[in-house]
């Protein structure tokens, strides 16, 4: 067996190997006999027929393949010994067949080893973070109260006043000279994409007409008038909008609450508690961002690239069934297909050195998780599934992830403990001291 090697960065050893004709051919054998086992054949027991009958009868895309997997496996330990490598064991091999052929028995690959991640962490105590305003303001709790209001809103005719942006407006559109009645659309004022149309109709009331050139966006729902300009006649045929109720005690008791001033606390609570969560998350973010700008990690490219496959898959399974393509949702966020999957590389790369960073900030102050955390982690993510935390744990079960209940415990346990040992500081303030990142090699 020929092995060339060469170092593709300090986690991931790639292998370039040219097989001996006696393991080629063992291959093959050992396929053919496997594949043949499963061919049924009157008055033979199967894998007992001739040769010279059953090789006609067997697939030969499925014995190169049966041949490919069995020539690497009965090669791959051996070729790690020769060349003393000591693999990553959580993480699968990269294989690649160049060369596979049976007359002549020659067999080629090349195959990406991935070795144990290296992790060299920088001082992690004592991170500098800029605190975040997480006070309640007046203008919050009214934003919310209006939100409340709307979807307790009713819509109804507007008639004792002209257009408001918001409304929704049922306008007939008829061109200058065109026969017939015009054409009638329904639009929500201010929302349309048509800036000349939205400034004519405001403060238009019901039955009143307007006569003016229109020049049509490219996006007109109309195509055949789109990219147009013509003379036109608009009328307001109706106006409705939606009338929200009053901030009274009534409103108030529709929200388990005595009155306007208890929903209000309630509200402050409430808001409170979400901007708190979100100014933890924040600060974290920064936290490890910084640490790994400190850090040096090294880890395989089969890691990796096996989380960006997995969330491109997942990623495009979800847009099939809106029926578009990944490559169509590429385009909806400005981006290229390829850009695409290289931001998907780089955020799971990215995660990957994080999730290193904090295993080893786990292990280097032995820390253990109790199954209380374990518990509250569940519940968490029960909540987020929104399903109940025995159901939860079934379907972790199930799908063999009771891995991610723990790695989640222990992300939060350690980012716990980065805050409390932070460096917290006033906005706008330059830390005490800033720490040398560790040096790249």
């Amino acid at each position: 067996m020929q092995v060339t090697r060469e170092e593709i960065n300090p986690c991931t050893v790639q292998l370039n190997v040219v097989c001996d004709s006696a393991q080629v051919q063992a291959g093959f054998e050992k396929a053919f006999k496997q594949i043949a086992k499963k061919v049924k054949l009157p008055g033979f027991r199967p894998g007992h027929a001739p040769r010279t009958i059953l090789e006609p009868l067997i697939s030969q895309e499925e014995l190169y393949e049966e041949a490919a997997d069995y020539i690497f496996k009965s090669t791959y330990r051996p070729l790690l010994e020769q060349e003393s490598i000591e693999p990553d064991p959580t993480t699968r091999p990269r294989v690649e067949i160049t060369k596979l052929e049976k007359d002549g028995y020659v067999a080629e690959y090349t195959v990406r080893v991935p070795l144990p991640p290296k992790v060299e962490l920088g001082e992690y105590k004592s991170l500098p973070v800029e605190k975040t305003d997480t006070e309640v303001t007046d203008e919050e709790i009214d934003k919310q109260i209006d939100e409340f209001r709307k979807g307790r809103g009713k819509r109804e005719a507007v008639t004792d006043r002209g257009v408001q942006e918001g409304d929704v407006a049922v306008v007939n559109i008829k061109a200058d000279g065109a026969e017939g009645d015009g054409r009638n659309f329904m639009i929500v004022v201010g929302q349309t994409k048509f800036p000349e149309l939205d400034a004519a109709l405001v403060d238009m009331h019901v039955e009143e007409m307007k006569n003016l050139d229109l020049t049509f966006p490219e996006t007109f729902q109309d195509k055949e008038w789109a990219g147009q300009t013509f003379h036109a006649q608009i009328t307001v045929n109706s106006v409705s909008a939606v009338q929200m109720p009053p901030v009274d005690d009534e409103f108030a008791q529709s929200f388990q609450t005595e009155n306007v001033s208890e929903l209000k606390n309630r509200l402050r609570e409430l808001i409170g508690q979400a901007k708190l969560q979100m100014s933890r998350d924040l600060m974290v973010e920064k936290l490890l961002d910084t640490l790994h700008d400190r850090s040096k990690i090294y880890v395989s490219d089969n890691m990796w690239e096996e989380l960006a496959n997995r969330r491109l898959v997942e990623q495009s399974e979800e847009q099939q069934k809106q029926g578009k393509s990944l490559e169509t949702y590429a385009q909806e966020n400005g981006m290229t297909l390829e850009e695409l999957i290289n931001s998907w590389k780089e955020k799971a790369k990215l995660h990957v050195e994080r999730a290193l960073m904090i295993r080893e900030i786990f292990t280097a102050e032995q820390m253990q998780l109790s199954n209380q955390e374990l518990n509250q982690e569940l519940h968490a993510m029960a909540g987020e599934y929104q399903v109940e935390p025995e159901e939860m744990l079934k379907l972790l079960q199930a799908n063999n992830a009771l891995d991610e209940l723990h790695y989640r415990s222990i992300s939060r346990k350690v980012s716990d403990f980065l805050l409390t040992n932070a460096e917290l500081l006033e906005p706008g303030a330059e830390p005490a001291a800033e720490a040398t990142p560790a040096a790249a090699e």
